[in-house]
């Protein structure tokens, strides 16, 4: 629940640096809040930016819904990304057969999915966080076969906003387990892993010599643009 229509400066600002570096292998995506999608999309045309949403309601049309918002609506925005099962919407309440909902609605509609797993510290410490991210991938993907669209967003909520980052050698341990499991159980061909949890310009360094992460879900860092740019500039050029 971030951004107003002040958000543009720091966009034209990574707009600008991205036409520099056009020659660049690196993939971009943005997820404002609904109210900025339209000026977003806008403004990203003819970029290598995407236009990404923070979520979405889960029923096919649009039906009598008030206050929410379909996956219909805003693909007509130009969004081609949206997130599900973000931490933060867990906390508020939503459950597995919703996000199940939700990512069915969003194949349906040819969009493609960021899913965010995560495990609290409590069940880390029990030693519990593979059977935590197994139940979350396997409910949340339950009765989809078309799931090759799909980009895993591994998130411990117990690093998010905290500072704290996993140990380099166990989050490489992490995300190789979950890719073999999202290859082997759930039959994604060339299962993709992102990584969010206090990603930041400082350890972003340590965080890209993990080779079996395919990018990042940045949440803080990315409302200045400055930072913002240097996480880029430190992850791929």
């Amino acid at each position: 629940m971030f951004g107003d229509i002040n958000s543009i400066n720091s966009l034209n600002k990574v707009i600008k640096f991205c036409n520099i570096y056009k020659k660049n292998k690196f993939k971009l995506i943005y997820c404002p809040p609904y109210t900025l999608l339209n000026l977003f999309s806008k403004k990203i045309k003819n970029t290598k930016i995407m236009l990404g949403a923070q979520n979405c309601h889960y029923d096919q049309n649009n039906s009598a819904f008030t206050g929410s918002i379909s996956a219909k609506m805003i693909k007509k925005l130009g969004v081609k990304y949206v997130i599900v099962g973000h931490s933060e919407v867990r906390a508020a309440g939503e459950t597995d057969l919703l996000i199940n909902k939700k990512i069915k609605t969003l194949i349906n509609n040819n969009l493609k999915i960021i899913f965010c797993i995560g495990e609290t510290l409590s069940q880390r410490k029990k030693k519990q966080t593979y059977k935590v991210l197994k139940n979350q991938i396997s409910r949340g993907l339950i009765g989809i076969k078309n799931n090759n669209n799909i980009l895993i967003a591994y998130e411990p909520i117990w690093s998010i906003g905290t500072g704290i980052i996993p140990k380099i050698l166990d989050l490489d341990k992490d995300i190789k387990y979950l890719k073999n499991f999202l290859f082997k159980k759930i039959r994604i061909k060339k299962p993709k892993v992102l990584y969010g949890g206090s990603v930041n310009h400082k350890n972003i360094v340590d965080l890209k010599k993990i080779n079996a992460i395919d990018g990042f879900l940045i949440g803080g860092a990315s409302h200045n643009s400055k930072k913002f740019i240097d996480i880029i500039k430190k992850t791929f050029i």
